[in-house]
């Protein structure tokens, strides 16, 4: 037997190995194989992934078009009005099939395949931008300029990749729809809004989106999702564990007693005040935090006053909190809120400070079981071009939310946009440092291989775990 580049098998001892239980609904658990049926059943998976893709996979020139088209019309945060819409009518034009459902927690879709018995998936992708001026040079770069929620005017890009989120996501739905000969169960596409302001995945949850009631989304047995990032093109990044960062946020008020700017003994200077805060609130993360422990407090933004002679009443900082660990999460608040309240005392302050949370994302927490599964077919499919275990990202994502609502486990993982041969120079040369990253006015993932990857990284998620041998041997372990 000739096996696949990417899998290979060394010897026929037995072996346990991991993997997951087929009945619908329930829970994961470990299942013992001889290395022979597991090395069998991980060489049917790729095959029938090669199958399913090679078979079904569209033409991706229609869905490049898509994607520059969502490229050039981004929209902000819970006003993707016209990105719903492009969505719903590409989705209603694969399938009459498709249970589609829409303005969910705003401008929430979802998308029911079912095909069969066989455990339910659901897979996620957002589509609301960022307030910045793209510089990018791209021929379908945004020149938009839209509204925001506050009713001020702002540039819009799509500077954190979801374009690329959401086009993978239709051709991976327009795949599985074609090759349902080649997968069992049910399969969720869900294309979520503001997750750029943490709230999206939270609000489509809260609008009932698993109440039976309402949306009546099945309640999957995993969620599962990725996000295009600064790496090079064509690969894949998973790991078990914690993928990227909590990240609260807050709005601190300071307050004073005003002044003219020659009388300062007069007043009770909240400038001043706020400059010891972010001193002070250096030491957290390099005297507090250990060494081996990651986390980043940031001030972003100090307000107060108008004009230079006078001294203001109060001051406003916005404050940025990133932590890879529940305990250090909380430990770090607790020392952001003691320090504000120590220099607000020492500067005798009138009033106590007010702290008001802007934004919170919970950790992104990679379920070992659904982890291991995703890198053995990942590693497979993607030989060298597949990285098992980066580091935490700092940035955060609300995607878990859809899965610890209703008790689930979740799987995120990474896939890279950045031009093959600018990546190999820059690694080279040693600047890779310099790269455009998401948030950037300069981030452009090139548009191939990374949509193809995306695409395809999907295609084999889903065939991970709703592909047909793959379900029929792990439905009749008995029979192994």
């Amino acid at each position: 037997m000739s096996h696949p580049a990417g899998l290979q098998i060394r010897s026929q001892l037995p072996l346990t190995v991991t993997r997951i239980r087929g009945d619908p609904g329930d829970s994961l658990s470990i299942l013992a194989l001889s290395k022979p049926v597991a090395a069998l059943l991980f060489y049917t998976e790729f095959n029938m992934s090669q199958t399913l893709i090679g078979r079904y996979l569209p033409g991706l020139s229609q869905y490049e078009d898509i994607y520059k088209q969502l490229h050039a019309n981004p929209e902000l945060p819970d006003l993707e009005e016209e990105t719903a819409s492009l969505i719903e009518g590409h989705l209603r034009k694969l399938s009459s099939d498709l249970e589609i459902k829409t303005k969910i927690g705003g401008h929430g879709i979802i998308a029911i395949c079912r095909n069969g018995n066989g455990r339910t998936i659901l897979l996620r992708a957002d589509f609301d931008a960022l307030p910045v001026e793209e510089k990018t040079g791209l021929e379908y770069a945004s020149t938009k300029k839209m509204k925001d929620v506050n009713d001020d005017l702002k540039p819009v890009m799509h500077a954190c990749g979801h374009d690329f989120h959401v086009t993978s996501l239709l051709a991976a739905a327009e795949t599985a729809l074609k090759g349902r000969d080649a997968w069992s169960g049910t399969i969720v596409f869900l294309f979520q809004p503001a997750e750029e302001r943490g709230t999206g995945a939270a609000a489509m949850v809260d609008d009932g989106l698993y109440d039976p009631k309402k949306h009546a989304c099945p309640v999957p047995d995993m969620v599962l999702g990725q996000h295009v990032m600064p790496y090079r093109a064509g690969s894949v990044a998973t790991k078990a564990g914690t993928m990227m960062s909590a990240a609260d946020s807050f709005k601190v008020t300071i307050y004073g007693r005003g002044a003219h700017g020659s009388q300062p003994h007069h007043a009770i200077d909240p400038v001043v005040i706020a400059s010891y805060i972010v001193v002070r609130l250096q030491t957290i993360c390099s005297r507090e935090v250990p060494p081996d422990e990651t986390a980043v407090v940031t001030v972003g933004s100090i307000q107060s006053g108008d004009t230079e002679n006078i001294i203001s009443a109060e001051a406003v900082l916005k404050i940025d909190i990133r932590s890879v660990t529940q305990e250090w999460r909380q430990r770090i608040l607790e020392s952001v809120k003691r320090i504000v309240r120590a220099e607000c005392e020492a500067g005798r302050c009138p009033k106590e400070p007010v702290f008001e949370r802007t934004r919170t994302y919970p950790l992104t927490h990679n379920d070992k079981e659904v982890n291991d599964a995703i890198e053995k077919s990942f590693s497979s499919w993607f030989g060298e071009n597949h990285k098992s275990k980066p580091e935490p990202h700092l940035a955060s994502e609300d995607v878990s939310i859809l899965a610890s609502s209703v008790n689930r486990p979740c799987c995120f993982w990474f896939f890279g946009g950045i031009d093959a041969k600018e990546w190999d120079e820059r690694e080279n040369n040693g600047t890779l440092d310099e790269i455009a990253v998401n948030h950037s006015p300069y981030f452009a993932p090139v548009l191939q291989p990374t949509l193809k990857t995306g695409v395809e990284a999907l295609t084999v998620a889903i065939m991970t775990f709703l592909g047909t041998s793959s379900n029929e041997m792990l439905y009749s372990p008995a029979d192994v």
